[in-house]
């Protein structure tokens, strides 16, 4: 097991970037629908995706 958790960074990655996909439906719906707190929602899962993608990336990094 690394220093972060986990065996390596592609399942992170892979989850932030479905992360990213869902906040980008969410803020799209979001704003088709005018539905603010939506929209918000989308923007921070599209965050918590970035996120895991970086971890992926530092996981990557250090094994």
């Amino acid at each position: 097991m690394g220093l972060l958790g986990g065996s390596g960074g592609r399942d992170d990655k892979d989850e932030g970037a479905m992360d990213r996909a869902k906040g980008r439906i969410k803020e799209a719906g979001g704003s088709l629908t005018g539905d603010k707190g939506k929209k918000r929602e989308g923007r921070s899962d599209q965050r918590k995706g970035r996120a895991k993608q970086k971890k992926g990336d530092l996981k990557d990094l250090l094994s």
